[in-house]
């Protein structure tokens, strides 16, 4: 990645990753000519149990089969390796000196921002980055909403925002869905379909099944 002028970085929990998070890579990508986008899946995200998030190892492996054939995307193991929670700052704090005088834009969506005053060094983050805030059409953010009034001024000085075509997909819905026994086909890539249907995962009883 050398003579990288803009770099992405898309963070997550990706249990699993589906094409809600691949559309807005893709339209981030192309709307604001980044030469590459980083998709960093948590290890050991801070605001989720344990219990409640699949092992990293898998969530990694369907994050590598979903992106494999998208050259723009690449994946990181950087949060993978690390001991402890991951946080944002520290992510973005890596590749920051890893390609200097590279542009970092790190990618969120609109939800996020309710939460972000917890975000670990939120200030130095946001001196950090810009950040690109992907919304679903229609959507408005409110900065007189109470919540979103706590988060630092200069944090609104360097937000993009973007627009993205507005699918109802979830990783919640499509872990409810397998545990239901509905089809998620469509929802996110096949590779990462069969693989979660070959693995039994997120099945009540972690039956392994080939039915879509």
């Amino acid at each position: 990645m050398k003579d990288m002028r803009s770099l992405g970085i898309l963070g997550g929990t990706f249990d699993p990753i589906h094409y809600g998070h691949l559309i807005a890579a893709e339209h981030v990508h192309y709307e604001f000519g980044l030469d590459r986008i980083l998709v960093v899946p948590n290890a050991n995200p801070p605001h989720k149990e344990n219990s409640e998030v699949l092992d990293a190892d898998r969530r990694y492996h369907m994050v590598e089969l979903a992106i494999k054939n998208n050259p723009i995307l690449e994946l990181s193991s950087l949060e993978m390796k690390k001991q402890g929670f991951s946080y944002t700052v520290d992510t973005v704090d890596h590749y920051r000196n890893q390609f200097p005088g590279t542009e970092i834009y790190f990618i969120t969506g609109a939800d996020s921002l309710f939460f972000m005053d917890t975000w670990k060094d939120l200030r130095r983050l946001v001196e950090l980055c810009t950040f690109i805030v992907v919304t679903r059409p229609g959507y408005s953010i409110d900065r007189k909403n109470e919540v979103l009034e706590k988060l630092p001024h200069t944090l609104w000085d360097k937000m993009k925002q973007l627009q993205i075509p507005g699918l109802d997909i979830s990783s919640s819905d499509i872990r409810k869905r397998v545990a239901e026994g509905k089809p998620i086909k469509y929802l996110l890539p096949l590779q990462v379909e069969e693989y979660i249907l070959a693995q039994g995962l997120y099945r009540k009883d972690g039956s392994k099944s080939n039915a879509e």
